[in-house]
C-alpha cells in the first residue's frame, strides 16, 4: 500500500497521481488535505511518513507546491528516506542506490505526465542490494539512533 499526503499546494497532482495508482490496482492510502484550501504541508507529509515508518504502508508519496518543505517533514520521521525528485533518473536512482521509501514531488514544479512516469519508476524499481549501498543507508541509520 502506498501512503499519500498532500497540501493545497499538492492536491491536483496528488488527484492525478491516485487515478494514476487507480489505472494499476495498486492500492493506496490518501493522509490528505482533501481540497484547495489553505493548509500546512507538515501536517499530512508527517501522517503519510509515519504510515510508511510504521509499516502500515509500504511506501509513500508526498507532494507540496514545490515538493521540498513536505519532503523535509517527511525525513523528520526516523526509518524515512525521502526523495524529491523531479525526473525519472533521480527516482530511479534514489531506490537502487538509497532504498528509499517516500518520492516527494512538486506540484508547482511538474506536470502530471511526467509525475506518473516518476512515480511509476520509484514504485517499480527495486534496491540493489549492493554491499555498498546498504553500508550506507545503514549509516544514515545509526545517525537517526544518536
Amino acid at each position: 500500500m502506498v501512503a499519500l499526503g498532500s497540501d493545497h499546494g499538492g492536491f491536483d497532482l496528488k488527484q492525478a497521481v491516485i487515478e494514476h495508482l487507480k489505472e494499476r490496482g495498486i492500492a493506496y492510502k490518501d493522509f490528505g488535505t482533501y481540497d484547495k484550501k489553505s493548509c500546512d504541508y507538515p501536517v499530512f507529509g508527517e501522517a503519510a511518513a509515519e504510515a510508511v515508518a510504521s509499516g502500515e504502508c509500504e511506501k509513500g508519496i508526498v507532494i507540496c507546491t514545490t515538493g521540498i518543505g513536505i519532503s523535509i517533514v517527511a525525513n523528520k520521521v526516523k526509518g524515512i528516506r525521502c526523495a524529491l525528485c523531479s525526473d525519472t533518473l533521480s527516482a530511479r536512482m534514489t531506490r537502487e542506490h538509497n532504498d528509499a521509501n517516500m518520492l516527494a514531488m512538486g506540484g508547482g514544479m511538474i506536470g502530471s505526465n511526467l509525475a506518473v512516469d516518476i512515480v511509476d519508476t520509484f514504485l517499480d524499481t527495486p534496491f540493489s542490494g549492493l554491499e555498498k549501498h546498504s553500508r550506507r543507508i545503514g549509516e544514515i541509520s545509526t545517525m537517526e539512533d544518536k
